[in-house]
C-alpha cells in the first residue's frame, strides 16, 4: 500500500529527510572498508578530476562484472572521438578499473542518490549521453539526468521476476524512471517483456555485452609461476565463491581426494575480504590452506589454495581446466560462465544461474556445462572430468566454440548510443 503511493517527488523528499540515517550508514561502510576514504567526496557528488574537453559519454556500472563488461564498449566510444567516464559504487570495481582504464577513460564513484549530490555530479561532468549497464536504477540520478535533456540508454538491461514484483508495488515511481530512457536494450526477451510491463515502452532485445568481452588478461610471469607450482597435480577451481560455496568445495574435495591422489582445490572468493573467514573454516576442518595474497606457494602437501588477489581471474582460468561457477548453489544467480569458457575450461554450475540463463542454455546444449542440483552432487560431477583428460578437453573445446557464438550485443549498443548522440558539431571554421 505504501509503495503504491511512491512518486518521484515523494522519493526525492524522503531522500532529503533520510540524510542523517544515510550518513550513519555511509560512516559504518567506511569503517568496514566498503567505502574509499581517500575518495569519499566523490560519493557526495564532488568531482575528483577535471572534465575533459569535447563530448563525454558517461557509463554507470554497479560493480565489478558490469565495470569489466563496459570496457570494450568504452574503447569503441573512445575510437569514435568521445571521452568516457565510468562510475561504479564498490571499492573492488574501482581498484580493478584503475589497472584497466585506457586512454580517454576515467573513473569516479557514483554519487549517493540524494538531490544535492546528483546535482553536483551533473553540474561538473555535463555528459552528452548516459549509459546504464544492467538495471541499478537510482531514481534521483536517472530523473535528474533526464531533466537536463541528456539522452539515456540502458544496455544489458535486466529485470528479474523478483525485482519486477518489487517494482510492481511502486508503479508511480518505476514508470517515470524507466520512461526517462531513450532506449532500453534488454538482455533477453523475458527481461524485455518485464521492463515493458513496468513502463519501458522503448525496450527491445539487445543481448549481453559481457559476452563480447575479450578473454581476461594475464601477467605472463605470474602464469608461468602458478603453472610451475601446480605441476601435473589434478586440480579444479571454485570461481567467485560466496558463503556456503567454500564449504561445498571442501566437501567435494574430501569426497574425491581419497581416489584422486594429489588433488588440489583452488578457491577464488568473490570478495577477497572474506579470506580470513574462509581460512578459519578450513582450519577447523583440519586443513591448512595456502593463501595467494600472503605470498604462500603451493607445496606438495597443500590441499586448498585460496586465490584471493584482485584482477587475476584471467590467470586462474588459464591455469586450470575445470571450473565450478560459484554463486549458483544459493541465492546469488551465478556468475559469468563465458569468461572461463573463452579460456577453454570444462564447466560446472549449480541450479541458480538466473543471471546468465541464456549463456547457460547455449553452453549446456553444446555439452560444455554440467548443471548440478546441489552441493552434494558436486563431487560426482567433478569426478569424470578429473579422471578423464579426453572428456575434459572435449568439453573445454565445446565451451570455447559456444562462447564465441554469443557475441554481437556491443555492436547494437554502440549503434544506439551513436544514434542518440547524433553527429558531432563541426567547428565554426568548417562552416561555409
Amino acid at each position: 500500500m505504501i509503495g503504491a503511493l511512491a512518486t518521484p517527488a515523494l522519493y526525492r523528499g524522503f531522500s532529503r529527510l533520510a540524510a542523517p540515517a544515510i550518513d550513519i550508514w555511509l560512516a559504518r561502510r567506511r569503517k568496514q572498508g566498503k567505502e574509499d576514504s581517500t575518495r569519499f567526496r566523490e560519493r557526495l557528488g564532488y568531482a575528483g578530476e577535471a572534465r575533459p574537453d569535447g563530448r563525454l559519454a558517461w557509463a554507470h556500472a554497479a560493480s565489478v562484472g558490469e565495470a569489466l563488461a563496459v570496457l570494450p564498449l568504452a574503447e569503441r566510444l573512445v575510437a569514435e572521438g568521445l571521452n568516457v567516464l565510468i562510475t561504479s559504487g564498490t571499492v573492488t570495481s574501482a581498484s580493478i578499473l584503475a589497472k584497466r582504464l585506457g586512454t580517454g577513460m576515467m573513473h569516479q564513484y557514483v554519487p549517493i542518490d540524494r538531490p544535492a549530490a546528483v546535482r553536483r555530479f551533473l553540474d561538473h561532468w555535463r555528459p552528452d549521453v548516459a549509459i546504464w549497464i544492467e538495471s541499478e536504477l537510482w531514481p534521483n540520478l536517472v530523473l535528474g539526468t533526464a531533466a537536463r535533456k541528456i539522452p539515456m540508454v540502458m544496455v544489458n538491461a535486466r529485470m528479474s521476476k523478483r525485482s519486477a514484483k518489487r517494482w510492481r508495488s511502486m508503479p508511480r515511481l518505476i514508470a517515470p524512471v524507466l520512461g526517462a530512457f531513450s532506449a532500453v536494450l534488454a538482455q533477453s526477451e523475458a527481461d524485455g517483456k518485464r521492463l515493458q510491463a513496468l513502463g519501458a515502452t522503448c525496450a527491445s532485445l539487445g543481448g549481453n555485452i559481457k559476452y563480447d568481452a575479450p578473454p581476461l588478461p594475464v601477467d605472463d610471469t605470474a602464469l608461468q609461476r602458478l603453472s610451475h607450482d601446480l605441476g601435473a597435480r589434478p586440480h579444479w577451481l571454485a570461481a567467485s565463491t560466496h558463503p556456503g560455496d567454500e564449504a561445498a568445495a571442501v566437501q567435494a574435495h574430501g569426497a574425491l581426494a581419497g581416489n584422486i591422489p594429489g588433488l588440489l582445490t583452488l578457491i577464488a572468493p568473490r570478495h577477497p575480504e572474506r579470506t580470513a573467514e574462509i581460512a578459519d573454516m578450513l582450519r577447523t576442518r583440519g586443513i591448512t590452506p595456502a593463501i595467494r595474497s600472503q605470498g604462500d606457494h603451493i607445496a606438495a602437501d597443500t590441499e586448498i589454495y585460496i586465490a584471493d588477489t584482485l584482477g587475476e581471474m584471467g590467470l586462474l582460468y588459464r591455469t586450470v581446466e575445470t571450473v565450478f561457477v560459484a554463486g549458483s548453489l544459493a541465492d546469488h544467480g551465478g556468475h559469468n560462465p563465458v569468461e572461463p569458457a573463452l579460456l577453454e575450461n570444462a564447466l560446472l554450475a549449480g541450479p541458480d544461474m538466473r543471471n546468465f540463463d541464456d549463456a547457460c542454455a547455449a553452453l549446456e546444449s553444446a555439452g560444455a556445462l554440467t548443471r548440478i542440483a546441489g552441493a552434494d552432487a558436486l563431487a560426482a560431477a567433478l569426478r569424470p572430468l578429473l579422471n578423464n583428460p579426453e572428456l575434459r578437453q572435449q568439453q573445454a573445446a565445446a565451451a570455447l566454440a559456444s562462447a564465441r557464438l554469443l557475441g554481437g550485443a556491443s555492436d547494437r549498443a554502440l549503434a544506439e548510443i551513436l544514434r542518440l548522440l547524433g553527429p558531432a558539431e563541426k567547428p565554426a571554421h568548417a562552416h561555409t
